[in-house]
């Protein structure tokens, strides 16, 4: 009786073999296919060799070995191989070949899997829905690296899974538990709530793309559940599978992931590249990542916690951290939303920036992450371009993701993030210098008051916004100080209906330009500019609330009655004395102007008289911009030593003053002479204006005068 219950323990010893390897014990499974022949009849010679052999060597057992072959342990099943559909390994190539841009981002993904695992465990610990296999377990992330193996082993004490999990999970493409973990933790505890928050999830494809750096993957897991046994997962990648009992020492609770690298990307057992991937991507995980025994997350991620938590000194590490800087943040911004849009946000204004010392233009200072996982570093479009100098963090749970998971796919969400982010900087803005102007224009604007400027210049749905926040210096304020265009029209006359505005390379010339002359007898304020970009911000703004912007080199401005000073009258009584020449008639005048278009033909549109001028003989007007002019002559500058084109100027003339009165008379006089001295007129007039591109074609001329002054006194 003994040795038949034994040889029938052995039947179903090796049936439960068959059952996961059939390939390899295909003899015993055709050995087996009908039911054993009783002992007494063993001789018979019906009984095939292989039976014979089989039971002679069961008869040769003694009891204790057949009883221990049956009650004992039986020996752990071995692996069932399994093969991926048609459709799974096709994609499967494509994530191993064409997903991913970066390698290094498969660490990424294995992380954030981790940490899925693990926040779902601490879930179910918390709720306390079910026993937890070894529940004094930390929850945290480990990796091991070996650079003479070639391997690199990811372990979490997370939430583990069953073969099952393991076949649905890893056996089928494309297949996440996050998303359904999230849906049912709603369902049940209603919209909002904060369980979920910490699940990444939708990363899907992102395990396999541990097949891009290795040439085989292992997979050991243990389900959190106490009674689940651990299997094991192994791939190369290449169409199949094998799952089968986990080995010795890897039955902990959790997932372990063993990566045999390629060859080609033996780096990723080098620990160093390891910890730069971790800081990158995955810095601000929830749960401790250890690298070789050494914990190398320590930065927070501050900008999910609330603010009111946060010390300044914290604030300015995490600024350094995320800037890599090393000074502190002039300004911080730190806000979240929930509607219409999910938004976790920590922006940072820095105290300086490197263009200006030529160090090349700025990258985008603001990287995307979705749930504290890195997207994309220095995403160019979450901001505008003219805010690269802002640096921090925009935390979004409602971007979708392309499938690898490096770049937000919705251009129009993105959009409308972009919105809301540009209006709360700008509304930050508007508060400091409102709040404490001295410090916004010494610290902010001084130093990046040139990005808002280009802001104008590209971003016209917010250029009125931005005008706000411009600061220039004026001619009713001492030089150094500035004012706003609000506060420059509050010290307006009520019937002035436009801003002016004059362009110089700095107050001295702006003081002394012959466009100048006007505004100061008329006591009219007038904005100085000194950088080519402004020309442009004023002709971009157009208006400001209500009020056009004007050049000061315009013709035809309505300044008002003129408000001689003291200076002035004083020098008025001194010419009264008979040596001040008469001004022209009008009718000289018209004379004067026809003569200067006509000998000037090439130069001059048209000429006339004007008012405006005190001190100057002429200008010209309605001209292009100089700084407009300039920046033209750099483009040209590859025109292999061509002049480039001048259009023909309009040109007014002061008739009270002594070169433009005596140039009246001497035309008629020497006119060889007289075109020499228009031909000097009209250049000043280009050089005050900013037009003329080399005034060394005037040395000659100037040479010429020159010589028939010194000629005259002899």
């Amino acid at each position: 009786m003994l040795r038949s219950s034994c040889l029938f323990g052995r039947r179903l010893a090796i049936r439960s073999a068959q059952q996961y390897q059939p390939q390899r014990h295909m003899f015993l499974h055709s050995s087996l296919l009908h039911p054993p022949t009783p002992l007494a009849t063993s001789s018979s010679s019906s009984m095939s060799s292989s039976h014979a052999v089989l039971l002679q060597q069961r008869q040769h057992q003694s009891p204790f070995q057949c009883g221990r072959a049956f009650s004992s342990t039986p020996t752990p099943p071995a692996a069932e191989s399994h093969e991926f559909q048609a459709e799974t390994r096709q994609l499967l190539d494509i994530v191993i070949h064409s997903v991913y841009t970066d390698k290094e981002v498969f660490l990424r993904e294995l992380i954030s899997n981790a940490s899925d695992a693990l926040e779902k465990l601490r879930h179910i610990q918390v709720s306390g829905e079910a026993a937890i296999a070894d529940p004094s377990l930390p929850l945290e992330i480990t990796i091991t690296t070996d650079e003479e193996k070639g391997t690199l082993t990811l372990r979490d004490t997370g939430l583990g899974m069953t073969k099952t999990e393991l076949v649905s999970n890893l056996g089928t493409i494309a297949r996440s538990g996050s998303k359904a973990f999230v849906k049912e933790l709603k369902e049940k505890a209603g919209e909002g709530t904060a369980d979920a928050a910490g699940i990444i999830g939708q990363f899907g494809v992102g395990f396999y793309s541990a097949f891009m750096v290795g040439d085989s993957v292992e997979v050991a897991s243990r389900s959190y559940s106490p009674e689940e046994p651990g299997h094991t997962w192994k791939s190369t990648g290449a169409g199949a599978y094998e799952i089968g009992p986990v080995e010795a020492g890897q039955d902990g609770r959790g997932s372990q992931i063993t990566i045999h690298l390629k060859e080609k990307c033996k780096e990723f057992a080098k620990p160093a590249r390891v910890k730069e991937i971790i800081k990158k991507y995955s810095n601000f995980v929830n749960f401790p990542i250890k690298v070789n025994g050494e914990v190398c997350n320590t930065v927070r991620a501050l900008w999910t916690e609330d603010k009111k938590d946060i010390t300044d000194d914290q604030y300015k590490e995490f600024y350094r951290f995320i800037a890599n800087a090393y000074d502190d943040p002039c300004y911080r911004l730190h806000f979240r939303t929930d509607a219409p849009l999910d938004l976790k946000v920590l922006f940072f204004i820095p105290s300086f920036h490197g263009e200006k010392f030529g160090m090349g233009r700025l990258d985008p200072g603001v990287s995307l992450y979705s749930r504290k996982v890195l997207i994309e570093s220095k995403c160019g479009r979450i901001l505008p371009d003219w805010m690269r100098f802002i640096k921090g963090v925009v935390d979004s749970e409602d971007l979708p993701l392309s499938i690898s998971r490096e770049k937000a796919q919705d251009t129009a969400l993105l959009k409308r993030i972009e919105r809301v982010l540009v209006r709360k900087v700008l509304k930050t803005l508007e508060d400091e210098a409102r709040k404490d102007p001295a410090t916004y224009k010494e610290k902010f604007f001084k130093e990046f008051g040139y990005f808002l400027k280009e802001g104008i210049c590209h971003d016209f749905e917010n250029a009125p916004r931005i005008a706000k926040l411009l600061y220039y210096e004026s001619s009713r304020l001492p030089a150094g100080e500035s004012t706003s265009f609000d506060e420059y029209i509050s010290r307006c006359d009520p019937e002035q209906n436009a801003i002016y505005f004059l362009c110089a390379p700095n107050r001295e010339l702006a003081e002394a330009s012959p466009y100048y002359e006007a505004f100061k007898r008329s006591n009219k304020e007038v904005i100085f500019v000194y950088n080519a970009i402004d020309d442009f911000v004023m002709n971009n703004l157009k208006t400001y609330h209500g009020r056009d912007f004007k050049t000061a080199e315009a013709t035809g401005l309505d300044l008002g009655p003129d408000k001689k000073t003291e200076e002035e009258e004083d020098k008025k009584d001194g010419d009264s004395d008979g040596s001040a020449l008469p001004p022209l008639t009008e009718a000289e005048a018209e004379d004067l102007a026809k003569w200067l278009v006509s000998t000037l033909p090439e130069k001059l549109q048209d000429a006339k008289t004007t008012s405006r001028l005190y001190d100057s003989p002429a200008i010209v007007t309605d001209h292009e911009s100089g700084a407009l002019r300039r920046m033209m002559r750099m483009v040209e500058q590859q025109s292999m030593g061509q002049a480039s084109f001048v259009p023909k100027q309009h040109l007014e003339i002061n008739p009270r003053h002594p070169i433009i009165i005596r140039l009246h008379a001497l035309r008629t006089e020497d006119a060889e002479l007289a075109k020499v001295v228009a031909e000097q007129v009209f250049d000043n007039a280009m050089v005050a204006a900013g037009l003329l591109d080399d005034s060394r074609v005037m040395l000659p001329r100037l040479n010429q005068l020159i010589e028939r002054l010194v000629r005259a006194g002899k």
